[in-house]
């Protein structure tokens, strides 16, 4: 998907900062330790009877931009109101403008769309935690902070697996940097549906109250929405 296909004024994004070439604004929340580049999230709904269409739009490479292999699309199962989630590296800054976007084969096909610039990890260590050469199950959450408990929240939801876990995955917390009404997105992989169904009943037996645990991430997220979803490209 295009970047550029955002109708808004003309900013640089570096990571941490967003400059708008006629003012100067104060500086956003520092970026997690390891965010060292930006990525485009797109939450987007198809329009009534276009779900397989937009699918297929969502999966096309946008030839004009810097990294246009640098995506993944995952599918609504369970959750949010959302049908697909397009995840676009765009490396260390970007730039969008206004000028008259190209055609959009998506923009007849969705019922809506929500864009919001995040900061995270190189593609590498993205690409290494969601497992892009296999196949998976995500949990894609998004996060507001309760006032004053940012770190909190932050380390809660970096908090690894137990060392006694047999389940493997791979998780990601990007930060807000511009767009969404919300704080921190996380993503957890699992490697199948076997493995995710073993990790939920796990969870579900215990108190929730340890480091990264129900309760603990409660304490300090004033709302929150989590979505079940696989993935449609880059294809299984």
């Amino acid at each position: 998907m295009k970047v550029s296909g955002i109708p808004v004024l003309v900013f640089a994004l570096v990571l941490g900062t967003w400059t708008t070439a006629s003012t100067q604004t104060p500086s956003a929340p520092a970026a997690p330790a390891g965010a060292t580049d930006l990525y485009h999230v797109q939450f987007t709904k198809a329009a009534p009877g276009q779900a397989a269409a937009l699918s297929k739009a969502l999966m096309q490479p946008d030839p004009t931009t810097p990294m246009p292999d640098h995506f993944v699309v995952l599918r609504h199962q369970e959750g949010d109101d959302w049908d697909y989630a397009l995840i676009q590296h765009l490396g260390p800054k970007a730039e969008v403008t206004a000028a008259a976007p190209p055609p959009n084969p998506a923009r007849d096909l969705r019922a809506w769309h929500d864009d919001t610039f995040v900061s995270g990890p190189s593609w590498a260590e993205f690409t290494k935690q969601m497992g892009t050469s296999t196949g998976g199950v995500y949990a894609v959450g998004v996060h507001r902070v309760v006032p004053g408990h940012r770190d909190q929240l932050l380390a809660a939801l970096n908090q690894p697996a137990p060392a006694t876990s047999k389940i493997q995955t791979g998780t990601l917390v990007f930060n807000h940097v511009e767009g969404g009404n919300w704080t921190f997105l996380s993503i957890t992989r699992y490697n199948s549906w076997q493995d995710f169904a073993t990790e939920r009943a796990a969870a579900a037996t215990g108190t929730g109250t340890e480091a990264g645990g129900w309760a603990d991430v409660r304490q300090h997220t004033s709302f929150h929405r989590d979505t079940i979803a696989d993935r449609m490209s880059p294809v299984k």
